[in-house]
């Protein structure tokens, strides 16, 4: 039983380190285009709380800013760039990876988006 006990303890607390880790930081960006181009650049997430944020990106010359919110493995932004209005949802990977794909309002397709902390 004692063991029993040790290993759901074990188990526990390694899985709970990736729920827990903090997505607040500096990023390096890697994506494609709605046309698959690619485009690199940096982000910014500024912690509001537990789950919000706000989210700065400065990629291809051109800066957007959104905000944010984790759902555990799930970190969606909505966000502003010039005219444009977007959405991006994002899977957190154990390793503080975040792997996305984004779209704009009114436009077809998605793109995507790896954020790496930097």
């Amino acid at each position: 039983m004692r063991r029993l006990l040790l290993s759901a303890c074990v188990a526990a607390f390694a899985i709970f380190p990736a729920a827990a880790q903090s997505i607040g930081g500096s990023y390096s960006v890697a994506g494609t285009n709605l046309d698959g181009s690619n485009y690199a650049g940096t982000a910014e997430i500024t912690l509001i709380s537990d789950t919000t944020c706000e989210i700065v990106w400065e990629t291809g010359g051109t800066g957007s800013n959104g905000i944010c919110s984790r759902n555990d493995d799930s970190f969606a932004a909505a966000y502003v760039m010039g005219e444009a209005v977007g959405l991006v949802i994002y899977k957190v990977q154990d390793d503080g990876t975040l792997d996305g794909l984004w779209t704009i309002a009114g436009k077809e397709g998605t793109g995507t988006e790896v954020l790496t902390p930097e």
